[in-house]
């Protein structure tokens, strides 16, 4: 409707007369109703400036702040804060966004236009406001969709809704982990159910051999990429299936192999329900890999064809990504458990049961083996993926065995690096400093190497400026949370008013956030405990850490390693040098990779297949410090950074953890530190800027979830989908 008489609102703002009270709520809710506002700063800023204090504790959810608000009251709210203009201009510049295409896509996705795209995930991590993910795994695919969507890469997302996400993890007076299970409030996420082309809502069936799994279709709009949950919290279900999309990575295997039914046979009777025909279907680690056998299905049935030419056909629109470098990391379910769930579909398809488990056995004449999920992804694609290169060396060596006609270097997987949605992951103030020395619409499209070569000539004040403004701005964060879980745990007044000054916005702060699996060894820095007190603690260059991160609920020893970190606070040395923030989430991290000096990782070599979230300190000025592993291996170039160890690994382990904590050490003595304090007459540390430059300008354009897509779509998604040849399986 457009917008025509201008009138006064009683404080003498001028709004136009059409847009009444409802109609701004309206345009606000339509707003918070596609997660394209997360990665636009001004629209967040927005809505906190609506309500800054409820904005957080909402969890930056703008459609749980809107409810509090009636259209009057936001109208009031509006005047005062002189936000009509604001609003409008966000509304149109959506609708300009989602209606319309992009240079990059027209250039580039041909036949992907008519045939989208079927992008297969077990969990999405777009915004920490929709809780369906857990960690790495799940920010990656946000990322490919949000990246997919600023490019406009044609392309659908399937994958479960969890009504109770990953858990809440707080510490208890020990430091153990201990882990909270809550119900999301649905009404409060802007889900949708679509309608097929009559106008039905969507429901689809799973048959077993012990009955049938419904699950409905939710959909989130992320930008102009559709992504679709299942969701099995229906009548028809019976109590544990109702439950079985409750939780992320609950339960046993029984409820692993029938989520994965669920996303992957579910998700392909979803696409077909809404009249969905993909031209590829891309199968981001082995869970989904069962949406090959669905697909292989509805081809035998719509088209006639055998069992064989149907799956050689859609092995040929098949891309699959595989992302753990550790065996027992990958899905494997015994034949009893298949047939019980999978038997329905192989009658379908008209199979025997042996010839079915041949599919996911790697010795299809050992009839004990158990059906792994990622050997069936491999079976049933054409152009299969590491997230790494030297990722891609591991995984050809770990799956040589389904290719021993082959050498070990001609195994057909090949690799694509991950990379990060920079929009998302670069702090505003960073962003604001960049736009005015890069190319146009930069965050949107640029990933040519050129492009950032401006960096180089920033002012290294104002560099040095913003970044520390970002770091104050963590230290406080961090006070907040930190003095928040005290309080939580009961503790005296004392110990929460020394919690909200625990750390020094002026001394060097490296920050640790993953996933506190033991090969990741957090308590590496540790491993020389006294040696570390005197960093620490030296009165003229001090050292300070934050870490976060969750354990698995059954992972002991990860637990064991958090509460080493957390009962640091116990000890003088560590007080105000060691902090842990719990919850570890995607707000949380936000706030570490845009305010850290130093982003540290020492994963034991070469289990980490990329990492990303190195990359993301990387976008806002922080520098690597981390081990020749994942996308470190690739990235570092002596000047961009830090490297721990000279990227080899002994055969024992404990020697490894030996040599690498004596490098982590010696390069944080010789190098870190006194790069870090080495200033010039304005207190500038010079050399430690130019390497910021160095690592933004080499590193930003590169590891970017732009560059990542495009190398998909052009490597993978096109000659999948019938456009032209690719190699990218010869690594």
């Amino acid at each position: 409707m457009p917008l025509t008489s201008p009138v006064t609102v009683p404080n003498g703002t001028v709004r136009l007369a059409n847009d009444s009270p409802r109609t701004l709520y309206d345009k606000c809710m339509a707003l918070a109703g596609n997660l394209w506002w997360s990665w636009q700063p001004e629209i967040i800023n927005l809505f906190r400036s609506l309500d800054p204090i409820r904005w957080r504790q909402l969890g930056h959810n703008p459609i749980a702040l809107l409810r509090e608000f009636t259209p009057e009251r936001l109208e009031i709210r509006a005047s005062e804060l002189v936000l009509y203009t604001r609003i409008d201009q966000a509304y149109r510049r959506m609708n300009e966004y989602l209606s319309s295409s992009t240079p990059w896509s027209r250039r580039n996705v041909g036949v992907l236009g008519s045939q989208p795209v079927a992008y297969f995930s077990l969990e999405f991590g777009v915004h920490e406001s929709v809780p369906i993910y857990s960690g790495g795994l799940g920010v990656l695919s946000g990322d490919h969709i949000k990246s997919a969507s600023g490019l406009g890469v044609p392309l659908i997302a399937i994958g479960l809704f969890y009504n109770q996400g990953y858990f809440k993890q707080h510490l208890n007076d020990k430091g153990w982990q201990e882990e909270d299970y809550l119900n999301t409030m649905t009404e409060y996420l802007p889900l949708n159910q679509p309608a097929d082309p009559q106008g039905n809502r969507i429901t689809v069936a799973i048959q077993t051999r012990t009955g049938t799994i419904y699950a409905k279709v939710r959909q989130l709009n992320v930008g102009r990429v559709r992504l679709l949950l299942l969701d099995t919290d229906l009548e028809e279900n019976s109590p544990e299936d109702r439950q079985l999309t409750s939780r992320l990575y609950g339960g046993n295997n029984r409820t692993r192999i029938r989520q994965e039914i669920v996303s992957g046979i579910g998700g392909i009777r979803a696409l077909k329900a809404l009249g969905i025909t993909p031209g590829v279907y891309h199968l981001n680690e082995g869970h989904n890999a069962f949406a090959t056998l669905e697909a292989v299905r509805q081809r035998m049935e719509e088209d006639g064809q055998s069992f064989d030419n149907a799956a050689s056909d859609i092995a040929q629109k098949t891309v699959f990504t595989t992302h753990t470098p550790v065996p027992a990391g990958h899905d494997r379910f015994d034949g009893a458990l298949i047939e019980e769930h999978l038997g329905p579909l192989r009658d379908s398809l008209g199979i025997e049961h042996a010839h079915l488990m041949s599919l996911g056995r790697v010795d299809t004449a050992n009839h004990t083996e158990p059906f792994c999920m990622t050997v069936l992804g491999l079976k049933m694609s054409r152009y299969a993926n590491a997230v790494a290169s030297l990722h891609g060396v591991v995984s050809r060596k770990m799956w040589h065995c389904l290719w021993n006609q082959l050498p070990e270097e001609k195994v057909p997987i090949g690799h694509i690096t991950n990379g990060v949605h920079v929009p998302s992951w670069m702090a505003w103030q960073i962003n604001t400093l960049f736009e005015r020395h890069l190319p146009a619409a930069w965050s949107e499209e640029s990933i040519a190497p050129a492009d950032w070569e401006p960096i180089q000539n920033l002012d290294p004040g104002e560099l040095w400026e913003t970044h520390n403004a970002l770091k104050n701005m963590l230290v406080s964060f961090a006070r907040r949370r930190i003095s928040r879980q005290c309080r939580h745990r009961g503790e005296s007044d004392d110990i929460i008013d020394r919690a909200r000054t625990v750390l020094d916005p002026q001394i060097l702060t490296i920050g640790f956030g993953r996933r506190f699996a033991t090969y990741k060894r957090a308590t590496l820095v540790l491993s020389d405990i006294e040696r570390m007190a005197e960093i620490c603690n030296d009165p003229q260059r001090p050292v300070q850490f934050i870490f976060a991160g969750k354990a698995h609920p059954a992972d002991n020893p990860g637990k064991e390693f958090i509460q080493t970190i957390a009962n640091l606070r116990n000890d003088p040395r560590f007080a105000n040098r060691f902090v842990f923030i719990e919850d570890y989430d995607i707000n949380v991290c936000r706030h570490m990779v845009q305010g850290v000096d130093v982003w540290l990782n020492n994963p034991r070599r070469p289990l980490e297949a990329s990492g990303t979230s190195g990359m993301k300190a990387v976008l806002n000025g922080a520098l690597n410090l981390s081990v020749l592993d994942g996308w470190w291996a690739e990235a570092y170039n002596g000047t961009n950074g830090f490297a721990i160890s000279k990227g080899t690994s002994h055969t024992d382990d404990k020697i490894t953890d030996q040599r690498d904590a004596a490098s982590l050490f010696d390069v944080l003595e010789n190098e870190v530190i006194p790069l870090y304090y080495d200033t010039d007459e304005h207190g500038l540390p010079v050399r430690w800027i130019r390497r910021m430059m160095n690592s933004i300008s080499t590193l930003a354009w590169r590891f970017s979830a732009h560059r990542m897509v495009a190398d998909y779509t052009t490597q993978a998604y096109l000659p999948a989908a019938g456009g032209t040849s690719c190699n990218m399986k010869n690594g």
